[in-house]
């Protein structure tokens, strides 16, 4: 039960009034106009490189440089998703749509609503999706339940975890495809035109420019890369952090502080990462725009002190290594017995 704090209102409320006071919930339209310019003209360039390049082996050399464009795209219907852009929700569907659908193959209205469920509970193992024991398990609880290609990976699960990578940018693909037999999904046959268009648009391209060999070696090239970009952004995040299971709901500030890890860095780091290595606070306030997430950071650090909540921080390979240790740990049920013999307890 949330306690309130002197003055009233609940600890987030709290904090919520420094930030407020702080003008850091303030739009950035001249900060995401020239980001999503400068996202859209590099993307524009890396396609005119390649049909400039054509018929050679450099045009692979494309593929790795689109490979992170297609990421930054991502990155930018992410924020464009939590309203840090418009504040009209229906310009936000529509850029949404724009860059997921037909940017970069990804549904937006698909990847919003699993992204929506992880923010109200995130590392809930039964409410937040990414965590669903899939093909990864999670915990050693998840281990012994664990079924299918979870169970027979799971014990080897941080060692695969990313070459497993590689075949994220194929699973965005198909779980957006996948998506549009949902009748809930909103705006169901505008999200897979664009979709196709994308898919269309995007394998014409290659095998007309390039002959059949190097338009698959570009394909396989350009989208495993992307996968793994998109997960190294986004595993350092909760990976490794405590897992909440059944009724074990802490209040608000506490569930997004105690599940999420930030990432030091330089400003590098913030623009590689999207300003998701700020991911406590962009968990407290998801409509923060980018920019103003590292001045939120020693408000929030400084806070959480203040009230004995741990507030996690740590280098990149750091956070890096602590996701896979957890694995590792994870996976330890199915690794003690062949997993045939794994139980349900």
């Amino acid at each position: 039960m949330e306690e309130p704090r002197r003055g009233g209102g609940s600890d987030f409320a709290a904090l919520s009034r420094k930030i407020m006071a702080a003008g850091l919930m303030r739009r950035r339209p001249w900060y995401y106009t020239v980001r999503i310019s400068t996202i859209g003209l590099l993307y524009a360039g890396g396609w005119a490189a390649f049909a400039a390049l054509g018929d050679s082996w450099w045009t692979l050399a494309v593929a790795g440089f689109l490979a992170v464009i297609f990421g930054q795209v991502a990155l930018v219907a992410h924020d464009v998703g939590h309203r840090q852009v418009f504040r009209l929700r229906k310009a936000s569907a529509w850029t949404g749509r724009i860059a997921g659908n037909l940017g970069i193959g990804m549904g937006y209205g698909w990847w919003q609503d699993k992204h929506s469920r992880h923010h109200a509970n995130p590392n809930h193992e039964e409410l937040d999706p990414d965590v669903n024991p899939d093909i990864l398990v999670w915990s050693s609880r998840q281990a012994r339940e664990a079924k299918g290609l979870a169970r027979v990976i799971g014990g080897s699960q941080a060692f695969l975890f990313f070459p497993l990578l590689l075949l994220e940018g194929f699973n965005l693909h198909v779980s957006g495809v996948r998506a549009l037999s949902d009748r809930s999904l909103k705006q169901r046959r505008l999200e897979g035109s664009l979709l196709f268009m994308h898919f269309a648009v995007y394998l014409s391209a290659l095998f007309v420019v390039l002959p059949p060999g190097k338009a698959v070696a570009f394909l396989a090239i350009h989208q495993c890369l992307f996968g793994v970009y998109l997960g190294s952004i986004f595993a350092p995040n909760h990976k490794g952090m405590p897992t909440l299971t059944g009724s074990d709901r802490p209040d608000f500030l506490r569930r997004q502080v105690l599940t999420s890890r930030n990432v030091r860095g330089s400003w590098f780091t913030d623009l590689a990462l999207g300003g998701l290595n700020y991911q406590i606070e962009h968990h407290l306030f998801p409509s923060m725009p980018t920019p103003h997430l590292r001045k939120a950071q020693p408000i929030v650090r400084g806070y959480c002190q203040e009230l004995n909540v741990g507030y996690l921080e740590t280098g990149l390979l750091g956070s890096y290594a602590q996701a896979l240790k957890s694995l590792y740990e994870a996976g330890a049920p199915l690794r003690r017995q062949p997993a045939t013999q794994v139980t349900t307890q």
